[in-house]
């Protein structure tokens, strides 16, 4: 049975790939951050099926022993901070985790095991202010948030570590992608969770952003397949994971409302404290690479996907 060793296990995309790779028949373990509250919420069902070892991005020593514990055949490094406006308020802490902590991971795997095939989350946020439509491998990044640019830095020491070590190592330019274990931070889930308050007469307005942006939405069950996908390749590589179809967070909105017979226009409300400082207007991928040499192809679509939210949502508010 294969090995896997897993960072950000306890988050969306973490938990969804623990999951998948439990039933190839993997042995599983998990990096974990020592805290005193430890949040194994979205993993609970598969606690007990997964191996975790205390460690952290930030300390190198601690993941040379977690790849010398855990012995992988597959690293998957889905640990960052993850949430576009925080990394607005914690740049350097960003910059620690999202962009050094992946040179820590790939080190820790060049000195104690170089044979493991290695994947990347690197993210769209990397093309920013995109200059060509849609967005592919090749697409100049030009980020625009210290998450943004945080991630274009672990990604260039990805492809570093594959040309100078001979590391099979990937990296997966993941669209955005969600699912009922998306956190309530993030706009997709703050619409499905406030339209189950507003339903459940929890809530009665909720406060929005930027309604125009523009996004290529998926379904993270789908993207953590693609994962899996490109650590099976004879050749390490870039690929971008995408549905290639735009929707506003406005069009979301709707969908969300209209799941439970309401109008998003009597309850939504523009709040300009949800603006970003430099926006991302729009972000539009093309997945060809993937699906002609990973044979990746999505299952869920933007709609069931939404409504798979707000299903999710309402069931916990009743």
């Amino acid at each position: 049975m294969p090995n896997a060793m897993i960072t950000g296990i306890t988050g969306q995309d973490g938990s969804y790939l623990a999951e998948f790779l439990l039933e190839k028949g993997y042995t599983v373990y998990g990096v974990v951050r020592r805290s005193s509250s430890e949040n194994f919420e979205r993993i609970e069902h598969i606690q007990d099926k997964t191996n975790f070892l205390q460690s952290d991005l930030l300390d190198q020593l601690s993941l040379i022993n977690a790849i010398e514990v855990s012995q992988p055949d597959e690293v998957y490094n889905l640990a960052a901070q993850s949430f576009v406006p925080t990394s607005w308020v914690q740049p350097v802490l960003t910059g620690e985790f999202t962009g050094l902590g992946v040179t820590k991971v790939l080190e820790a795997i060049r000195l104690v095991k170089k044979d493991a095939r290695f994947y990347q989350a690197s993210s769209s946020e990397m093309f920013g202010k995109a200059l060509e439509v849609p967005q592919t491998e090749k697409t100049p990044f030009y980020p625009r948030s210290p998450y943004g640019a945080a991630k274009v830095y672990g990604h260039w020491m990805t492809v570093n570590y594959r040309e100078s070590f001979e590391i099979h190592a990937n990296s997966g330019i993941l669209f955005n992608h969600e699912s009922p274990r998306r956190g309530k931070e993030f706009v997709t889930r703050k619409i499905t969770d406030g339209v189950a308050r507003i339903k459940a007469g929890k809530l009665d307005k909720l406060y929005l952003g930027n309604l125009d942006a523009r996004r290529d939405w998926g379904y993270a069950g789908d993207y953590v397949r693609a994962m899996w996908l490109m650590l099976q390749a004879d050749e390490p590589g870039d690929f971008v994971i995408s549905m290639g179809e735009q929707h506003t967070v406005r069009e979301l909105a709707e969908i969300a409302f209209a799941r439970v017979d309401l109008d998003y226009q009597e309850y939504v409300e523009i709040d300009q404290r949800f603006f970003r400082p430099a926006e991302v207007d729009s972000l539009l991928g093309d997945a060809s690479l993937a699906k002609k040499k990973l044979g990746w192809e999505p299952e869920v679509s933007f709609k069931e996907m939404i409504e798979m939210m707000v299903d999710a949502d309402l069931q916990r508010h009743q």
